[in-house]
Formats: C-alpha cells, structure tokens, sequence
C-alpha cells in the first residue's frame, strides 16, 4: 500500500497536504497521527509541526498492457458524470468558535509551560468580564510570577495577550491574576492616591508619582476623578510614564 508522512502547522493541515500529495480524499486513507504540533516556548524553542502518516486502503488497479497487433473494439461511449461538490468538513460557525476557544487553550497552555520552565506547576481558571477575559493562576509559592509590584505578572500578561491574540480572528483582552493580586493592588493605589491628594492640599504642590503601567495609573486617575479639590493628570513617555497629582 502506498504511505505517505506529511506536516503542516495543525494536524488538518498536515492531512490536507497528504490528501493533496496521494490525489485522494479521506474516504480512501488510513490517518495515523505521529508528532503533534508544539508553538515551543514563547513561540521561538521547540517549535514543532503537526506530522500525520497516510495510507491508501485501496491501490488503484493495474492497468493491462494490450499488445498493438491484435485489434480492438472501439470503446463505448459513456456519458460523463456530474462532478460532485465537496462539502467542507465544518460550517464557518464551528470554525470561528473552534478558532476562539482555541486562542484561550494556547494562553492556558503557555502560561503553565512558563510555570514548568521555572519548575512550578500551575493551574489557571478564565473567566469572563464586562472588559474581557480573566485568567486566574493558582499553585506554590506565586510570588516569584508577581515580582515586585506586580510587575512580573504584567510582563506575563503582556506576553499571555500577543499569544491569544495569533491565534484569533478578532482583538481579545485578557487580565492575568495570581493569589487575587490585582484586587490587593487596587487597593492598596486607591489608598496611596488618598493620601497623596491630601498631601497636596495640604502643600499646595503637585506631586508626581513613580512610572506606572497604564492598568495601575487608570486606578489612580479613576479614584480621585470625582475629588473637588486635586486632579490628576499623566505626562512622559512608557514605560516612564507618571501620573501627577495638581490643585484643581
């Protein structure tokens, strides 16, 4: 029997380029998956393709050589058939919402071979907001995933959004959490934008805070948005970028 092994990026793509090498279609091969495919870490170490072996289960017959001195009836005209349109193997439907879960799974997947690389192992629950996606991150000893005022975690987020976003066919935000962090943090800026705008009644002067990524400075800017006495404005350039407290 005739075998072939083809790859491509997803196992469907590696069966449609040995259909396409065999001039066949699936009804007539036995699909036999042999490696998988593998995005590698960030995308750039052990990438691997989708490889799948095929194999005819029916040979196309042997034709007969007729020896040229021995005449032959002229052969029978038979009309031709109507070729028959294939049909794809999903509706459209199924594969956009087969494409979007996949986004998530390729997310999930990449943090926890982050969490592997540094010898963690971890779990991760998504759940859906009013502004996107949630992806909550549970195991040991986390703190090593935050860093220091979260600022691990953000690279992390930042990383966990170029990835889902390759792999869907329209723009999806995702926040990343770990041990409720987030939560903890946005209150510990509410507290700190508190404090900071009575210091500056108090003086008089505006006071600038440290360079903060645009999730962090949102929360400053939001808490004293409705204050009657400072406001808040940002100015510089990321990743430097700050938030200044004024008098109104």
């Amino acid at each position: 029997m005739t075998t072939v092994i083809a790859s491509g990026k997803t196992i469907d793509d590696a069966i449609a380029e040995g259909l396409a090498r065999l001039n066949t279609s699936k009804e007539h091969v036995q699909i036999r998956i042999v490696q998988q495919p593998s995005k590698g870490f960030l995308g750039l170490i052990g990438v691997k393709q989708a490889q799948v072996e095929l194999t005819l289960t029916h040979e196309p017959a042997a034709q007969v050589s007729i020896p040229t001195d021995v005449p032959q009836p002229a052969p029978e005209l038979q009309p031709a058939k109507a070729a028959v349109p294939v049909q794809p193997d999903t509706e459209p439907m199924e594969l956009d919402s087969r494409a979007q879960a996949s986004s998530y799974e390729e997310a999930v997947q990449f943090v926890k071979e982050i969490g592997d690389s540094i010898g963690m192992e971890l779990e991760v629950d998504v759940k859906r907001t009013r502004d996107g996606y949630i992806m909550s991150i549970s195991g040991n000893d986390l703190g090593l995933l935050i860093g220091r005022r979260g600022q691990t975690l953000d690279a992390l987020q930042y990383l966990v959004n170029i990835v889902a976003n390759r792999y869907s066919d329209k723009y999806i935000r995702i926040m990343l959490d770990a041990e409720n962090f987030r939560d903890r943090r946005r209150k510990t800026l509410e507290e700190l934008a508190d404090r900071l705008a009575n210091r500056v009644i108090r003086s008089g002067k505006e006071v600038v805070l440290e360079p903060m990524s645009s999730q962090e400075r949102k929360v400053i800017h939001a808490r004293l948005q409705n204050h009657n006495r400072v406001k808040t404005v940002s100015k510089g350039e990321e990743p430097n970028r700050r938030v200044v407290i004024t008098l109104r």
